[in-house]
């Protein structure tokens, strides 16, 4: 049952001083934005209004998620500090003597949600800002992105170590429950993991003959894997008759279990399919190439970044003001082209603020033409968006490339410079120049440090000093002391009173 408020205050949070009662200037500004009802709508489809067990109130798990992102803190980390601290749980609409949500609890609102919820927050957060017209639209400018999967980097031989790992766990979980244990499939995952510890070995010699064995391991997981696949179909099959037997009576478990088994059983196809393929000598398509065993739609990006190359995961693009307020995100599968996502984004921002922007930019992944004329047709008055095009290199070598030189040159040559704007303009041969040697930095003399007499601060070339010729060394008396021998004093002579 869907609980959007909490109830009346507590007699404690009567009797707190003045100074406890009030939020921080932040605080109180998102407090008074999350009032308003219509951010409850995205959650009445997920709850029934009459039956069920009282959700927390959603205003209290709105403001928690906001603590939650804008500090970027954990679901335990956030209770923790919710209950630590008066101003975050009055914040939280949390009653002073109550316990705050317990961690699990958030995160089962935002699994069951989902992120239909998120974006209808965020819709309605974007109408309520144009209502009181506090979104700039004078200019907007749209960038493509990289939403990174939570998948490792994927090679062939990983995906088929993994691939052998999960179809034995989930096998062995069908034979626990009690379907299919007449059907065996043999653990081939020490196998499997001797095989791609070989392949670590041989990819550190780095030499062909290395490379031709890597290769032939690579087959041979294929093959493993593709026995494993073969045998747990047979499981599969025992399993769903098994499930048909029993009828409403099975485990859900055990039907979790052989639904998850066939879906595995696919990809893994997949990915010996894909594997067989770059085997061949064949490149797979990016487009439809399986990185992930557990995010089927994840695909390799190149973006053209120096630390990374290639990046795993999904083309988001992103539109912006001046101020930075996102006004439209979409993310798609696999790596489309920039300039068919321009005017879709732009159009649905003119439908949610009622007008289209005033100008709107990009790079030059956007520049085309049939890009700036939809934009007009939208309604955008200006379009700054640079042209595709390849950057004017030299001119190959024995070629020289036409020159035209400048008015004021030529009239300067004819010495009629009253007669500039008439000077004729005559396209002639470039002039060969010398190929120009650049200084090696890399192998330059280091610098010497200069003598303190060779220091100076003139534009001139620094004089150096004659060094006087160096006199020989004189003959020094040997300054140790001579050996004096000692005379001990009678006792009673004068020396000795003295």
């Amino acid at each position: 049952m869907l609980v959007t408020t909490n109830p009346q205050s507590t007699l404690w949070e009567t009797i707190l001083p003045p100074g406890y009662q009030d939020l921080p200037a932040e605080l109180a500004a998102v407090d008074a934005v999350l009032d308003d009802p219509v951010f409850f709508e995205p959650y009445r489809a997920h709850f029934c209004p009459l039956w069920g067990r009282p959700s927390i109130p959603i205003e209290t798990y709105l403001r928690m998620m906001f603590l939650k992102h804008r500090y970027r803190l954990g679901y335990e980390t956030l209770c923790r500090e919710v209950a630590d601290s008066i101003s975050w749980s009055r914040f939280c609409r949390i009653p002073l003597g109550t316990r705050v949500p317990h961690p699990s609890t958030l995160g089962k609102i935002t699994t069951r949600c989902g992120p239909e919820a998120i974006e209808a927050l965020n819709q309605a957060l974007l109408i309520k800002a144009a209502e009181e017209k506090a979104v700039k639209l004078d200019k907007v400018r749209a960038d493509t992105t990289v939403v990174p999967a939570n998948v490792a980097y994927p090679t062939d031989s990983g995906l088929l170590v993994r691939a052998i790992a999960l179809i034995v766990a989930l096998v062995a979980r069908i034979h626990a429950a009690g379907a299919a244990s007449r059907t065996a499939v043999r653990d081939r995952r020490r196998a499997a993991g001797r095989r791609a510890r070989s392949i670590s070995a041989h990819l550190k010699l780095r030499n062909d003959e290395a490379k031709a064995r890597v290769l032939a391991i690579t087959g041979e997981l294929a093959e493993l894997t593709e026995t494993t696949v073969a045998e747990a179909r047979l499981v599969l099959v025992n399993a769903r008759r098994h499930l048909h037997r029993r009828g409403e009576a099975a485990s859900g478990r055990l039907v979790a279990a052989v639904a998850e088994l066939d879906t595995i059983l696919d990809r893994a196809g997949r990915v010996i399919t894909q594997t067989r393929t770059r085997l061949s000598g064949v490149t797979p398509a990016s487009a439809t190439r399986l990185v992930s065993l557990h995010d089927p739609d994840a695909r390799p990006i190149a973006k053209g970044r120096l630390g990374k190359p290639v990046e795993f995961g999904y083309k988001a693009q992103i539109t912006d003001n001046t101020d930075g307020i996102v006004l439209d995100h979409d993310v798609h599968g696999g790596n489309p082209a920039d300039a068919p996502l321009l005017a879709p984004a732009i159009a649905r921002i003119a439908a949610l603020f009622g007008k289209p922007p005033g100008a709107v930019t990009a790079d030059r992944g956007y520049g085309q033409a049939t890009v700036d004329a939809d934009l007009t047709d939208l309604g955008v008055a200006i379009v700054v968006i640079p042209r595709k095009g390849k950057p004017i290199g030299r001119p190959p070598p024995g070629r020289t490339r036409p020159r035209v030189p400048p008015a004021g040159q030529v009239a300067h040559r004819l010495g009629r410079t009253h007669l500039l704007a008439e000077a004729p303009l005559r396209p002639g041969p470039h002039p060969v120049r010398r190929a120009h040697r650049r200084p090696n930095l890399v192998r330059a003399r280091r610098a010497q440090p200069q003598h303190r007499q060779d220091r100076h601060t003139g534009a001139g070339p620094p004089h150096r000093r004659r060094r006087a010729p160096r006199q020989p060394r004189r003959h020094r008396p040997d300054r140790r002391r001579a050996h004096r021998p000692t005379t001990r004093c009678p006792p009673g002579s004068d020396r000795a009173t003295g």
